[in-house]
């Protein structure tokens, strides 16, 4: 069976919430790269938001109140995870102490 939400057929889980309930879920999360003032902007109008909520629709208030909560994922710097060789460096000064006592 097919889930489809007002006409629109949801790809991920999260868009699905999003249809579903219609709230717009970074707007409670937020994103890891937002700056301070993004941040600040974002949970104002997030609070207001709930506001309306808690009036309309408690129980959706309540999941979006749980969200404010939640942190945003961390990225990497350049978005992605440094690689890794397989190669070991040697240690320093080893080679030439173990070649002095020889």
């Amino acid at each position: 069976m097919k889930n489809i939400v007002a006409g629109r057929e949801p790809v991920t889980a999260t868009e699905f919430i999003e249809l579903a309930l219609g709230i717009d879920l970074e707007l409670f999360t937020g994103s890891a790269t937002e700056s301070a003032m993004e941040r600040a902007a974002r949970l104002d109008v997030a609070h207001e938001v709930l506001a309306d909520l808690w009036e309309d629709d408690p129980e959706t208030a309540a999941y979006a109140a749980s969200l404010l909560r939640t942190l945003p994922l961390m990225t990497q710097p350049h978005g992605r995870r440094p690689r890794r060789t397989g190669r070991r460096q040697p240690a320093t000064g080893t080679r030439t102490g173990l070649a002095a006592a020889a």
